[in-house]
């Protein structure tokens, strides 16, 4: 491939990475804006809030596997199209609803996206370089994670939060003519399937069973652990989830490639993802009840004070990832999840209402530092390990898992929080919508043992995640995928 044009590719998919980024920072902080502009009630909103990453985390799986039976270029520069006419779209939404239908629409076109984007890349670099290119899509995300909550409150008070959905719009304008610039439509020529046909047994099992998932984990800490809908989705999950393994272990044509679980490299790179996604968005989660909550700080301002969790990353991220391209990912990624382990533990030690911002920020910048050398060089050991014919659907499998991740975040953080809190007070708090906790003191003693509790369960999380990291060993420079060259 022409040198410059494998970076002209990592340009593109960087702006996808951006756009996702940016679609949850900013939105979060419009949450206040958006409750009053649609006369929306708080579970409504928060809903708007979900709805996107519940339908990204369902459809992922699917477009990455797709992508390897029919193109990821197209598929990536469909899904660019998608999120951005729905980003349009959904700044006329005149109630909450019709605009959670549209986050729904707009998960899927981001599904698309993100499944592809580090398939694409992984395609376009040697395998020598391929860290040091995953490492400049982490960076742009750290980047987006910055700027996110400054430039959601800036559009929101500037001009209201139908901005928030309407700014992506030129940059998704520009990302679709600079893939087709960049990538083209043509690409090698996807394998026949074998016979067979699609797997649409395989297709409903995993829609059905994911989504009981995630609307459990949802569901649960948002509104009530005690629903109905809890527990229907939860027997959906447990009755379908099986039948879908059976499904992918018998068909030509699978959407998930079990033989890819076989490889330690793979699934141990999986699993670290996925505690790393479930620690670090914790952190985020309960750093923002922290400042609004107890320290009283609103919406904007708290955003702002999490900002040291990605700046680190924007530093790091393109060193580990030619550190991992020079001497093997196990290192660094191992590294990285030590140093998260360090910083929960500061901040399980040493977190209480008179704790100085600076000791905070140091701890998370000790955390951000360890992602930063955690993820790109993860995702490189990933991707190698799928090899060329399983990129897509590899790509879609470490989303998948990593939104799981969060999701589980969400499910261990909330309930914590509740105890201290009234679960309505817990809502507006997270939203933006009540700063501080109503003069209830008796909470603070309550709420701060809880976000200790959080932080040792977390480093425990991150303990286990380093010892599957480093048990991948040196065969993470291996593609597995002439080892799956019998389901070809």
């Amino acid at each position: 491939m022409d040198q410059s044009r494998k970076w002209w590719i990592l340009s593109v998919t960087s702006l996808g990475s951006l756009l996702s980024a940016l679609n949850f920072s900013t939105l979060i902080i419009a949450l206040p804006d958006l409750l009053k502009g649609l006369h929306a009630s708080l579970l409504q909103a928060m809903w708007v809030m979900l709805s996107y990453m519940v339908a990204q985390t369902v459809m992922v799986l699917m477009a990455g596997s797709l992508a390897d039976r029919f193109g990821r270029k197209r598929l990536y520069i469909a899904g660019m199209l998608s999120f951005t006419v729905v980003s349009f779209i959904a700044g006329f939404a005149d109630n909450a609803p019709l605009l959670i239908i549209f986050r729904i629409l707009q998960g899927i076109g981001g599904a698309m996206i993100m499944a592809n984007s580090t398939a694409i890349v992984a395609d376009a670099f040697p395998k020598e370089e391929l860290g040091r290119a995953l490492g400049v899509n982490i960076m742009v995300v750290a980047v987006g994670q910055i700027i996110g909550p400054v430039l959601g409150g800036w559009l929101t008070t500037a001009y209201g939060w139908e901005w928030t959905f309407w700014f992506n719009v030129p940059f998704g304008v520009i990302g679709v003519f600079w893939s087709l610039k960049a990538m083209g439509m043509k690409e090698a020529k996807a394998a026949a399937p074998k016979s067979g046909g699609l797997d649409r047994g395989g297709i409903i099992a995993y829609v059905v069973s994911v989504t009981g998932l995630l609307l459990a984990l949802t569901w649960g800490p948002v509104q009530s652990w005690t629903s109905p809908v809890v527990w229907i989705s939860g027997l959906l999950f447990i009755a379908t989830f099986p039948l879908f393994l059976r499904f992918e272990n018998r068909h030509p044509n699978a959407i998930l490639h079990l033989p890819l679980f076989k490889n330690r490299t793979f699934t141990f790179g999986i699993v670290s993802a996925t505690l790393n996604a479930i620690a670090r968005m914790s952190v985020m989660f309960m750093l923002i009840f922290y400042f609004q909550g107890a320290l009283e700080k609103d919406a904007l301002v708290a955003g702002i004070m999490t900002i040291p969790l990605a700046a680190g990353m924007l530093v790091v991220s393109p060193l580990a990832g030619s550190l991992g391209d020079k001497y093997g990912e196990t290192a660094p990624a191992t590294v990285g999840l030590f140093l998260n382990i360090l910083g929960l533990i500061g901040l399980a030690l040493d977190t209480a209402i008179s704790t100085p911002f600076w000791h905070l920020a140091l701890y998370m910048t000790i955390i951000s530092i360890g992602s930063g050398l955690f993820n790109s060089p993860n995702s490189s050991s990933i991707m190698n390990a799928a090899g060329a014919k399983y990129r897509g659907e590899a790509s879609g499998i470490r989303s998948l898992t990593t939104n799981m991740g969060m999701m589980l975040s969400i499910a261990f953080s909330m309930p914590i929080v509740t105890h201290s809190i009234p679960h309505e007070a817990m809502l507006a708090i997270f939203s933006g919508t009540q700063v501080g906790m109503n003069g209830d003191t008796s909470s603070l003693g309550g709420f701060i043992s809880g976000l200790h509790a959080v932080f040792w369960f977390m480093a425990a999380l991150m303990a286990l995640a380093t010892v599957m990291s480093y048990l991948r060993g040196s065969r993470s420079r291996q593609s597995a995928g002439s080892s799956f060259q019998h389901r070809s």
